[in-house]
């Protein structure tokens, strides 16, 4: 008799932990969707940003492209966001630049200025820079973006060594 209440109690919690674990498991999909969603916006400026950048010259270069990718990828706040949605959204924002350069500007610096006031807001600007410098010359074209990157988040250029 005391084995069969033994073995009850044991298997109800058993059951307990799993109902636990799948309830945990649940709860941690749903913390990444939720991620996901609070940092589109971080992750349309940071990526259009980057397409703006690596616009500035004229041309986007496969490093300019590698970095990029690397640098969101190792970035905490985008690790989240799957590698062909980021693809995605820099082929986009230079596509948009491509058919009218004003316009997709526009677009771009309207998703930066979401993040002025915020923590990111500097890391949106270091990515710029780090960009402007991937093919190794951070040419004078790519500081003005950096320039006008900075100022639409409400930061100030020279903290970030850039030209007032």
């Amino acid at each position: 008799m005391v084995r069969l209440w033994l073995t009850t109690i044991i298997m109800k919690d058993i059951m307990a932990w799993g109902f636990l674990k799948r309830l945990q498991e649940g709860a941690d999909q749903l913390k990444l969707e939720v991620a996901k969603y609070q940092n589109r916006d971080f992750l349309k400026a940071c990526v259009g940003c980057c397409a703006l950048i690596a616009s500035a010259d004229g041309n986007v270069d496969a490093d300019e492209k590698r970095k990029t990718l690397g640098f969101i990828e190792r970035n905490e706040a985008l690790k989240i966001f799957d590698r062909s949605d980021v693809i995605q959204s820099f082929n986009d924002a230079v596509g948009e630049l491509e058919f009218d350069f004003g316009l997709g500007k526009d677009g771009i610096l309207k998703n930066v200025k979401k993040l002025a006031g915020k923590d990111s807001a500097s890391t949106v600007v270091r990515l710029a820079i780090a960009i402007g410098g991937a093919d190794g010359d951070f040419d004078d074209d790519e500081k003005k973006v950096a320039v006008e990157i900075a100022r639409e988040l409400g930061l100030n250029p020279a903290d970030f060594e850039l030209p007032t």
